[in-house]
């Protein structure tokens, strides 16, 4: 049983955070596993409010997991603060935790804030060098570089490019929010450019998105494949659950974590 470890906050509307995490471990196959830096008040509408862990409340649920379980894959979403970004560093280097998947989690869908400012250097600085994976949007690549939005993609590879200079082995800059008939994400990796690319769904059924590609891409990992497979696969993966997604709740509703494998079964039905 491959085991995958979530740190991320709880999203109370069961959309994004360590509930899509798990419903995504579960769906392809992983024994999945939480550490939770933040619960939220939230739902369709936005963050209510943001209730962050202690740095001890964090750092014990990590050892509590890592040092009986342990994982074969970990992925962070929502850290929130510099005091937690440099507490999970710090976990990650004592259990040498090596497929990490990061999702530099910035902004939420309605326009709060889940980073303090602070704390951008930190993840910088301290987690990047530590992941396996780091998985940005466009909005977040422009944050985390200090530059003009990104609009096309070779501005996309320039990136990805640029924030592997930070450390870690690879860097998948997310193009959904670029206005194009496709979404095409561009993932840089030993020296070498990949695009994955799909039809862009005309929805604004997103909620947890950024969270699910994530945790699908540390899924896979888990299971020993190598990087562009595994985000191959998670491409995959979100695209059938964007598809597919949830119309509930009078705001943005959530992706449907379990369309890519009813769409699998029905067409192996037909």
């Amino acid at each position: 049983m491959y085991k995958a470890l979530t740190i991320a906050g709880s999203d109370s509307g069961g959309g994004a955070g360590i509930q899509a995490d798990l419903k995504t471990f579960q769906e392809r196959n992983v024994f999945g596993m939480s550490a939770i830096t933040a619960l939220t008040a939230q739902n369709t509408l936005g963050v209510h409010h943001v209730f962050p862990q202690t740095v001890e409340a964090v750092q014990s649920q990590l050892d509590a997991v890592l040092s009986d379980i342990g994982a074969d894959a970990v992925k962070t979403g929502m850290l929130f603060s510099s005091d937690i970004i440099l507490a999970v560093s710090k976990k990650i280097r004592e259990y040498n935790v090596s497929n990490l998947v990061i999702d530099p989690v910035m902004i939420a869908k309605g326009g709060a804030s889940l980073l303090q400012n602070e704390a951008k250097l930190a993840m910088k600085e301290q987690l990047f060098p530590l992941g396996a994976v780091i998985t940005p949007n466009l909005p977040e690549a422009a944050e985390l570089l200090n530059c003009n939005a990104i609009t096309s993609i070779r501005g996309m590879e320039e990136a990805a490019k640029a924030l592997h200079a930070s450390g870690a082995k690879a860097v998948l800059v997310k193009g959904g929010h670029m206005t194009s008939n496709t979404a095409v994400d561009v993932l840089y990796v030993k020296g070498r450019f990949y695009h994955y690319e799909s039809e862009r769904i005309e929805t604004k059924h997103t909620h947890g998105t950024g969270c699910t590609y994530s945790a699908c891409i540390a899924a896979e990992l888990a299971k020993g494949r190598p990087i562009p497979e595994a985000v191959a696969i998670a491409k995959e993966y979100i695209t059938a659950a964007i598809t597919h997604s949830l119309p509930i709740g009078k705001g943005i509703g959530p992706t449907n974590h379990a369309a890519f494998r009813q769409t699998q079964t029905s067409t192996m039905k037909t």
